[in-house]
Formats: C-alpha cells, structure tokens, sequence
C-alpha cells in the first residue's frame, strides 16, 4: 500500500502511526538502558511498559475526538485532565510490575507510591494528544483548502458561462432582426439560407463547453458560420480580410472570442454606411504571447479608453473573460484608428496537443 493510500484509510494511518510511536518510545528507552548497563529485567519492563503503554493509550483517540468538537478552553482542560487520569492508571500498572519482577525487594510502605512518576507519564500521553490534535488540524486544513479551491474553481466556471451565454441573446436578437428584414423585402430565399446559418451557428455554440479552449483555426471556422449569415445580409458591402499567421492556427484560445468583437464592427462599421466597410481579422504568436485582433474602417469611438457607446458591452465581457482565465497576463487594447476601431486581445499563447 502506498502513502497515498495510507492517507486515504483514515484507521490505517491512525494504528500505524500509534504503533510506529510507542515502538521508537520502547527503543528510545532501550538505547538508555543499554547505555546504563541495566540487567535483562529492566529491558523486559522496558518492553512491558511500551506494550501497557499503546495498549492503555488506545482509548484516547475516541476521546480526543469528543474533545476536538468541545470549545478550545473545554478541550485543553479535558485534555490535561483525561491526560492525568489515563497516566495514573498507566502508572499503576508499570510499578506494580516493577515491584513484582525488576525489584521484588522494593518496600511499598504507601499505596500512592504507585502512583509514582505519574507527572512525567502525564507529559508523554499530553504529547500524544497534542500530535493528534495537531494532525487533525492539518487535516481540517487541508480540506477547507480543498473546499475552497473547488469552490473557487466552480465560482470561475460559472462565471465563463455567464459572459459567454450573456451574448447569445444579443447576438440572437441582432440576427433576428435581420432575418426578419430579408423577409419583409421578399428575400425568402436569402432568409431561409440565413435561419439555417443561425441553426448551425447556435448548435455549434450549446454544443462548445465554455470553459474548453479551441484552436485559432477552430475559432475561424466557427467565426465563418456566423460570418455567413451576415454575408447573407450585407452581400458587397461586407469585407473581410483574415490575417493569420501559420504559427497562430495551432494556439489555443478561449471559444468564440472574437464573436461578439465582429459583431461590434459590423454594427458600428458596417450597417450603418451605405458603402459598407472593411473588416480585418488578425493573429500572430510574439515573445510566447498569442495576439488577436479586430479592426474596421468605422468612425471609431470618441473616447476608446472609456467604452463610451454601445461597442463596451461585448469588449467588457471579452476583457472580464480574459482576466477569469489569464489574470493581469489577459489585456484588452482599444484604440481608434485613423479611420476605424482596433481591438487587440493579448493572453498566453498554448499549442494544441496533437494526438499520437
């Protein structure tokens, strides 16, 4: 059985240690009368004391038990107290067979004379009681360490979920719109073309765990679905340019980032001009950091670092995504260009594992 196990079975650990305790007692104890020159019966009542000693100390573990749920004051003087009682029973025992078998000759004029050397027998049992209390310490430590990492880690997931799902209705509700706007212009066949771009795109988002990370590539390839459908809407007057660098497909990146950048872009750079705009796309590996970016020919923003206008919703819940997942090393960088808007996402850069 390995140390792990052994930590697991509670009642194993507990024996073996006991037993490992009361052994090193009775070899400590040996190693001086040896050095001494005490006679063989001295050594026998060294091995009796040690045996008297793990077998009358064994009810003290069900004892410290109740004690470990009594206030601190009530479990020191309960310790102290059971301490005392448990090592003048343990006394008693040891010098009556010092009487009867190392000194047969030894007077006993009163009977609290076996009650002899009970004060030093008191300070042994306190220190097994004080490396049980101290063990059990560490374990309740252990597990509100545990308790409150799991629940560190259940409140990060919950809150991906959240910034990821929030999007969906906006971005449904936009989409939506639009498809009622090819129906209404009798572009029914636009529209159905477009509905089935939608189903694809949100089976492909209730069927992407928020909190699994996929290629650039395989955020592209998602990006296109929706892209799609906009395409759809926009014809002409929606440009793309995709900027990808070969060493950027392969790194690992938190699912449908970009979305709700692009969706920004198009709402604000796009829609609203009768000639359209561009829109590009980038990614590229620099110093171990991976480096995305969305940028458009739009009229910007009059204060970038403020968020002023519509477009802070989806870069809010992208910096707060990327703070979840990468701390101070997650950076969101708005700046207006001349003309346009420019995105950048800066996180870690993480290569997918290929399998053997």
């Amino acid at each position: 059985m390995d140390l792990q196990q052994l930590k697991q079975n509670r009642n194993l650990l507990f024996w073996s240690l006991h037993m490992l305790g009361w052994s090193g007692y009775g070899i400590s104890q040996y190693l001086g009368a040896m050095l001494y020159g005490k006679p063989v019966a001295y050594v026998q009542y060294i091995a009796f004391a040690a045996t008297a000693g793990c077998i009358l100390s064994m009810p003290l573990r069900y004892i410290c038990r109740w004690l470990w749920k009594q206030p601190p004051a009530a479990m020191i003087a309960g310790g102290i107290a059971t301490a005392w009682v448990m090592a003048c029973l343990l006394r008693v025992v040891l010098n009556w067979y010092y009487h009867c078998y190392v000194e047969p000759e030894w007077p006993m004029k009163h009977w609290f004379e076996y009650l002899a050397g009970a004060m030093s027998s008191t300070y042994l049992l306190m220190c097994w009681m004080a490396l049980y209390f101290g063990v059990r310490y560490y374990e309740s430590l252990q597990t509100q360490r545990i308790a409150t990492l799991q629940a560190a880690s259940l409140a990060q997931e919950a809150q991906l979920k959240m910034l990821r799902y929030q999007l969906n209705p906006h971005f449904l509700f936009n989409t939506l719109n639009a498809i009622s706007t090819l129906i209404l212009d009798n572009r029914n066949s636009t529209a159905n073309n477009a509905v089935t771009g939608l189903s694809e795109f949100l089976r492909y988002t209730l069927d992407q765990d928020p909190m699994k990370k996929v290629t650039v590539a395989q955020e592209l390839d998602a990006l296109n679905l929706y892209l799609n459908i906009e395409k759809m809407r926009f014809g002409e007057r929606l440009q793309l340019n995709f900027a990808i660098e070969a060493a950027a497909s392969s790194m690992l990146m938190p699912s449908l980032l970009l979305q709700p950048l692009i969706e920004n872009a198009i709402k604000y750079a796009v829609s609203p001009r009768e000639t359209g705009g561009k829109i590009r796309i980038g990614a590229h590996v620099t110093g171990g950091m991976l480096q995305l970016e969305v940028a458009d020919d739009g009229p910007g923003m009059i204060d970038a670092t403020r968020l002023a206008n519509g477009r802070g919703v989806g870069i809010r819940n992208t910096r707060e995504r990327l703070q979840v997942l990468y701390g101070e090393r997650g950076i969101v960088a708005v700046n207006n260009t001349d003309p346009g808007l420019r995105v950048s996402l800066t996180f870690p850069a993480e290569r997918a594992i290929t399998p053997a």
